[in-house]
């Protein structure tokens, strides 16, 4: 079992990549088990984000105690830079908009967008427990937004907005619940290795790692461990092993979070990995700005378009994540420019609004009470943008797309009233549908296909939930539902 490990970890890339991510490198080797633990708990969760808190949250409900493991100095990971939307069928919100759901429709859809690459059944459970878990997450607090959009990538009207600015609302909610129920916190630690009663078999007993005093502990995890660190976005020399097109491009995650190094030690340790070349790219600044201030006035599909530097459409604006990808980087420039008028942005949640307000300085956004002044700043010709624009207006009034085919209740909305903005929109690495892999009780499962006792998953972390393409709003959902399964097992553990 051992060797087919190691083959499996050069022929991800996993060994060329390793000091990029870890820089101890025994920590590729499974740990034996201490002499003596410094630290027992029933269930250990590595990292602090939305899966992570979901996981160490439902863990205490299940009776269990909890510790999260965070090497930041700082919970929330990358949940706390997510747009914050929520994908699921929400019948009491969206009939009141006159919008037809079904969660059949939401399992084929997410089925369909991802190439039928994604495993069949736990779509069927991530879909089907979408409602109750936003209702689980309302019942500490958590509050939406009252109308749901169709959010970029998201195929289809049930995206749900949390009202408190992107993904902080969900952090507070669960860290405060966390709280009240005893869940320990354990920051500033880094997970190095999976301890195992053997090698690569038996049960998963806990975890070496590194504290914030740079001590190298052990902690006991005597009904299981959650691996909910998130996954390599972040990591330029492992992502590009996938697609050499990701390599110099920038990230929308914390680039202290998303690295990849707890994935990697789970292989190690006997965990299958799957999918880890579908890598998703979602727009952030154009080439040279990668310290700018990243534009989102993408977020509602039926409010913007999408227009190259000589002011023309290039794609379908409400088209999947990938397609919006691959049309982006074929670009001459490598960026395009969002464009919306004064609905259009007033539309967008307030972070989204203050950024671009931001991006007027950093020279990531530009505004002008006409479409020509608007043109003169983007440097591109101003009659061009015109006959474009009033070409998508007219797409609007006739709800037909045939250049492009944007769906008819995507063409809601013209583009007519000053004044206009636009947004440099290049793509930046977002999101990694590949890891570990997990069953439908989000246990991790070994290179035989056979359960890892005493280890799960859930997040960004896992593979075979997405498949080939993300759908936009659906790793919101993810992260709560599989987050919310996954402790609520690992507590039921003998």
């Amino acid at each position: 079992m051992t060797a087919i490990s190691r083959r499996n970890m050069l022929a991800m890339g996993a060994a060329g990549a390793a000091a990029a991510v870890i820089p101890a490198a025994h920590a590729y080797d499974p740990c034996k088990p201490p002499q003596k633990w410094d630290v027992t708990t029933d269930v250990l969760v590595i990292g602090s984000g939305g899966a992570g808190l979901a996981a160490a949250v439902s863990a205490a409900e299940g009776g269990a105690k909890a510790i999260v493991m965070e090497k930041l100095r700082f919970i929330g990971g990358n949940t706390l830079l997510c747009s914050g939307y929520y994908n699921c069928v929400d019948p009491g919100r969206q009939k009141k908009q006159g919008i037809e759901d079904s969660v059949d429709l939401h399992v084929k859809q997410t089925l369909n967008a991802g190439d039928n690459r994604a495993n069949p059944e736990l779509v069927k459970v991530l879909c089907g427990k979408g409602l109750e878990t936003l209702e689980w997450l309302e019942g500490m607090g958590m509050q939406f937004d009252p109308k749901v959009i169709q959010v970029y990538g998201a195929l289809y009207r049930r995206s749900h907005l949390a009202t408190e600015a992107k993904g902080a609302g969900y952090i507070k909610v669960l860290k405060k619940k966390a709280d009240e129920l005893g869940v320990e916190f354990l920051m500033g630690t880094k997970m190095k290795s999976l301890v195992r009663e053997g090698a690569q078999s038996g049960r998963v007993l806990g975890v070496e790692a590194v504290n914030a005093d740079g001590k190298t502990i052990f902690v006991r995890a005597k009904k299981g461990v959650v691996l909910a660190a998130g996954g390599f976005a972040a990591n330029p020399q492992l992502r590009s092993l996938y697609d050499p097109r990701l390599l110099t491009l920038c990230t929308t995650n914390n680039v202290a979070c998303s690295t990849g190094e707890v994935m990697l030690a789970a292989n190690a340790a006997g965990a299958m990995l799957i999918g880890c070349d579908y890598i998703q790219c979602n727009p952030g600044p154009a080439p040279g700005h990668q310290n700018g201030v990243r534009q989102s006035l993408h977020l509602d599909v039926s409010k913007y378009i999408y227009v190259d530097q000589r002011g023309h459409r290039f794609v379908a604006e409400d088209a999947r994540r990938d397609v919006l990808r691959d049309a982006v980087l074929a670009l001459p420039e490598k960026y395009g420019f969002v464009i919306v008028d004064a609905d259009g942005f007033a539309a967008n949640p307030a972070a989204a609004q203050k950024d671009a307000k931001r991006g007027l300085e950093s020279g990531d956004s530009f505004t002008a009470d006409t479409l020509e002044e608007l043109a003169k700043k983007l440097k591109m010709d101003p009659a061009e943008l015109k006959k474009t624009v009033d070409e998508f207006n007219e797409c609007v009034e006739k709800k037909s797309d045939p250049k492009f085919g944007r769906k008819p209740d995507m063409l809601t909305s013209k583009i007519q009233k000053g004044p206009f903005w636009a947004a440099f929109s290049s793509m930046a690495v977002h999101h990694t549908m590949g890891g570990v892999r997990i069953d439908t009780s989000a246990r991790v499962i070994d290179l035989a296909g056979n359960v890892i006792p005493g280890l799960y998953a859930a997040g960004e972390i896992t593979g075979g939930i997405h498949g080939s393409n993300r759908v936009g709003g659906n790793a919101v959902l993810d992260i709560h539902v599989f987050g919310r399964i996954a402790g609520t097992n690992a507590a039921k553990e003998a």
